[in-house]
């Protein structure tokens, strides 16, 4: 009996064993996953940033423009793209089962599954006239809204099928190889901003179209990458690519609550942005300014939880499930801690952050500035609540317990933050609707909603993952 259980602590991600033999998690091999990620995420904060100063360049306008569709955007990308996130919790349990052969059919399932999802992106970036018809944004807010939408949801489809790639080495642990083929990206899109934005005098349909070309450039390195000759050696990467109906339809089953999941919670989000951006150019745009700058805290965070996705499949993959729930119980705890710490370091660096963002001939710039000193407070509490969400339900991910944390973010989402967010935000007489009780708050109403919620939303998660549901459910 000695040898198959040895062979299984073997396989075990971020184990130790104390003096007494007493099983420990190695926080050196949680890091040595996690900092990749870490760093790929705030290399996507940084890109974000970027952006966001590129179109501030262009005016207040085209930011509080961009801001209106920017969650949105991540809704539909989420939406369809979670045949990507199931490709890191079948890669990863196979890994940790020793089935190297089926890891790599499960990254062609994904490829092939994220194909299959480019006609219902064209069809997206053709509504967004529908989309944005509800909403009583200003009219320079809308076209440059409409400007962004049409050439982004294109390139979100390559942004799938990239972050079909990476995931598969997310899954096998080789997180640094997703690190670089993400920093190629990230320098690809700085310097084809300016390009496509000021070179060719696209404004900020061409920072649209910069993102999407960049992700091009990623996907041939990434694929150069998964069919090079150690990956074909160790894994078959070269044998597996032949459309298989059963392995797509499990990686859709999986991946369309998965993608629902966050999607469910950003809609929300993205209905928040869109009110306060109806609330004029300024409250647009200050939203957009904290929502960026906390992206250095959430996107990092993101990273983290993802190396909680690995580290949760490959135990499980192993056989080993009490084990999961020591390694999930880790990255939480980090993920909490990193965005109490960062979020409290942004609100305080905001009043000297914040004018990078805007232009001082720009009329609304003061106005902005001022709104979003506020809001970057509100935005260090809240972020405290959301590294529980986030790092409970990428942990539920790497299980596959889906389906229940989907169904509670649609109802805390849609039935409480989104109502609450119109009753605090607008004065009477204001908003989309005329049944619900309106206090006038502003932007300020707005960002105290979401706090509320992702309280709320993070302590649900947490207690999910805590009561060990997950345990019964089996994906292989």
């Amino acid at each position: 009996m000695r040898g198959p259980a040895s062979a299984t602590s073997r396989r075990l991600p971020a184990l130790r064993r104390d003096p007494h033999g007493t099983r420990r998690v190695d926080y050196r091999a949680v890091f040595a996953l996690a900092a990749p990620l870490f760093l790929n995420s705030g290399v996507q904060a940084i890109l974000n940033l970027t952006d966001t100063w590129f179109l501030g360049r262009v005016s207040t306008a085209a930011m509080a423009g961009v801001g209106a569709v920017y969650w949105f955007v991540i809704v539909f990308v989420l939406l369809f793209g979670g045949v990507s996130m199931a490709v890191q919790t079948l890669v990863a349990q196979a890994h940790g089962a020793g089935e190297r052969g089926e890891a790599a059919e499960a990254a062609w399932a994904g490829l092939w599954s994220a194909l299959s999802m480019l006609p219902l992106f064209v069809i997206v970036a053709l509504c967004g006239t529908f989309l944005l018809a509800p909403f009583p944004l200003a009219p320079e807010v809308r076209d440059a809204a409409l400007e962004f939408w049409f050439p982004r949801m294109l390139g979100a489809a390559a942004g799938v099928a990239l972050w079909t790639v990476t995931s598969f080495f997310n899954g096998i642990g080789r997180t640094s190889v997703t690190l670089a083929v993400m920093l190629v990206v990230s320098v690809s899109n700085a310097v084809l901003n300016q390009w496509f934005a000021f070179e060719l005098g696209l404004g900020v349909a061409g920072v649209a179209w910069a993102t999407g070309a960049a992700q091009l450039i990623g996907i041939g390195l990434g694929l150069a990458l998964f069919l090079s000759a150690g990956v074909r050696r160790a894994y078959g990467s070269h044998l597996h690519w032949r459309p298989s109906a059963a392995r797509m339809g499990l990686v859709v089953r999986l991946g369309v609550p998965m993608g629902m999941l966050p999607a469910a919670d950003l809609t929300g989000l993205a209905l928040f942005q869109v009110m306060l951006s109806g609330l004029g150019a300024a409250a647009g745009a200050a939203t957009q300014m904290v929502m960026m700058m906390t992206s250095l805290a959430y996107m990092p965070a993101i990273g983290i939880a993802s190396a909680g996705t690995t580290l949760v499949g490959q135990s499980i993959g192993a056989g080993d499930r009490d084990w999961a729930a020591h390694v999930g119980n880790a990255a939480i705890r980090i993920n909490v801690m990193y965005m109490g710490l960062v979020s409290l370091l942004l609100a305080l660096a905001g009043p000297w952050l914040l004018p990078l963002f805007v232009t001082a001939q720009d009329a609304a710039a003061a106005q902005a500035l001022e709104s979003a000193r506020v809001l970057l407070w509100i935005a260090a509490a809240y972020q405290v609540f959301d590294g529980f969400n986030l790092g409970a339900s990428f942990c539920l991910r790497g299980a596959g317990d889906v389906r229940v944390p989907t169904l509670l973010v649609l109802l805390l989402s849609w039935l409480g933050f989104v109502p609450l967010t119109h009753m605090l935000s607008f004065a009477p007489g204001e908003g989309l609707v005329g049944f619900l009780p309106q206090f006038g708050l502003g932007a300020a109403g707005g960002w105290a909603a979401l706090l509320l919620y992702t309280g709320m939303l993070g302590a649900v998660m947490f207690l999910r993952w805590r009561s060990g549901a997950w345990r019964r459910i089996a994906l292989r």
